[in-house]
């Protein structure tokens, strides 16, 4: 009867629990969109450039070679490697949850129990064999295995395993997001670069026929066609000159040590492609369709990756309204003194326990470890839906770049070849006494200008290739 009766009070608080773990609290939920455009300028050509391998996609193998160094030695991506370790160690962590806990050790001590209390009544009375008295003190000696394992009925353990398992992921497209971004930041500081050579080639170059062109008006000076004031101004031309060079040799120290920041070192000369940079002629690009950026950008992959930890992290937090079933035992050897331990079996201890605990009353933490980790699901959908806009945008924008400076670039290189002739005419009148020296210096001026544009506008067209196959997700394989 009594044990019947247990029974009863067993089954009336696991159907207690049961029921108010059924109450959860109702939450509003969103769902990310997925939907793209079907294209960027209507085509539905699905080759994409962002899928070549870095090696592939730059030609250059100075540039090949810097990147190469950087991905072995840039501190920024070696941080994130650790955060891969980091994720994978969690998943461990998480798997061992939910399997048996065993632990093996001993245990020694002394009890001495007061006369006037029933243990020590007890004691005082009671032989441990036939005419031989409990040891008093009593001495205790225990040796054995001891095992513990929560039954995982919920999946609350198995799900906590899951959402690390997809924040490893997101650990591993976040170090391939870090990769693209760095292979993009060593190119497009290694076409800077080769812009500030060629702005010191071209200056340099001015600098020698500004000095021609100072000695004629000397010369002009001594037939007295001219008076100090054209001698003075040209002179003051040159050094203007002169002293743009130091400017532009400081943004290439800046420029190299940029690099060599990327790439882990110390500052040193970086080793570079010495060709006419105006030469350099734009990779062209493929850009696919925009369905590809889900499955290209790691940017997006990994936003992917933490709204499915997010999901499941819900989940693991409704688990706590639920009853909660552990299992223990216990087998081992105990005795007052060590030499008994080895009388098997009367030294053997055993037991077996199952125990179930749920909240009842006052779920506020669990309340609000449930809607804080809802909340955090929404962050993770809005992020996600953030992501993926924010790809489609820099891949529109920089289609939209490319175009418009291939035609920027047509028009200033006109502009030049246009001021470089001017050059040579405004000389020829000058020699005839047919202009002012004014013009010539006008001309001269104009004309360096517009070079050193051409040479920013090309800097920009390389720069436009490197940016798009970023956007595009390529770098990391």
């Amino acid at each position: 009867m009594r044990n019947k009766r247990i029974l009863s009070w067993v089954g009336i608080a696991f159907i207690s629990l049961a029921y108010t773990a059924c109450k959860t609290p109702t939450l509003v939920t969103k769902t990310e969109n997925k939907a793209v455009p079907v294209s960027y300028t209507g085509s539905q050509d699905s080759t994409n450039a962002g899928k070549l391998s870095w090696k592939t996609y730059f030609a250059d193998s100075s540039l090949q070679a810097l990147i190469e160094q950087g991905l072995q030695g840039n501190q920024e991506l070696n941080i994130t490697l650790q955060e891969i370790q980091i994720a994978n160690n969690e998943i461990m962590a998480r798997k061992g949850e939910y399997m048996p806990f065993v632990n093996l050790g001993g245990a020694a001590g002394v009890e001495k129990a007061s006369r006037y209390t029933l243990p020590g009544a007890t004691e005082e009375i009671t032989e441990i064999k036939p005419g031989k008295k409990t040891p008093d003190p009593l001495s205790d000696f225990r040796f054995g295995a001891t095992a513990s394992w929560e039954i995982d009925i919920w999946h609350k353990l198995r799900n906590a395993k899951k959402a690390a398992a997809y924040r490893y992921l997101s650990s591993v497209d976040g170090k391939n997001f870090t990769v693209t971004n760095l292979v993009s930041e060593i190119a497009s500081n290694y076409y800077e670069l080769l812009a500030l050579d060629a702005q010191l080639e071209i200056l340099q170059r001015n600098i020698d026929i500004q000095n021609n062109a100072l000695k004629i008006v000397k010369m002009e000076k001594e037939a007295t066609r001219v008076t100090e004031l054209a001698v003075k101004r040209f002179q003051a031309q040159v050094l203007n000159t002169q002293n743009l060079q130091y400017d532009i040799r400081q943004k290439i120290v800046e420029s190299e040590n940029r690099i060599n920041f990327l790439l882990g070192r110390y500052p040193q000369p970086v080793v570079r492609t010495h060709q006419n940079f105006e030469t350099l002629m734009p990779t062209i690009i493929q850009t696919g369709i925009p369905t590809q950026l889900l499955e290209n950008r790691p940017d997006v992959k990994q936003a992917e990756n933490d709204l499915a930890a997010a999901k499941l992290d819900v989940q693991v937090a409704k688990a706590n309204f639920y009853p909660r079933l552990g299992l223990s035992a216990v087998l081992g050897f105990q005795s007052f003194n060590p030499v008994y331990l080895a009388k098997m079996p009367k030294s053997i201890i055993t037991s077996i326990a199952a125990d179930m605990a749920g909240p009842l009353i006052n779920k506020n933490l669990i309340k609000a470890t449930y809607y804080s980790a809802n909340a955090k699901q929404i962050q993770a959908v809005y992020n996600y839906e953030r992501t993926v806009l924010n790809a489609y945008i820099e891949v529109a924008n920089q289609i939209s770049r490319i175009g418009n400076l291939e035609k920027s670039y047509d028009l200033k290189k006109s502009e030049v070849d246009a001021l470089n002739e001017s050059i040579n005419i405004s000389n020829r009148l000058f020699a005839s006494a047919r202009a002012d020296y004014m013009e010539v210096l006008l001309t001269q001026r104009d004309a360096l200008e517009s070079r050193f544009d051409l040479i920013e506008t090309k800097m920009n067209q390389m720069n436009a290739t490197v940016s798009i196959y970023r956007a595009l997700g390529g770098g990391w394989r």
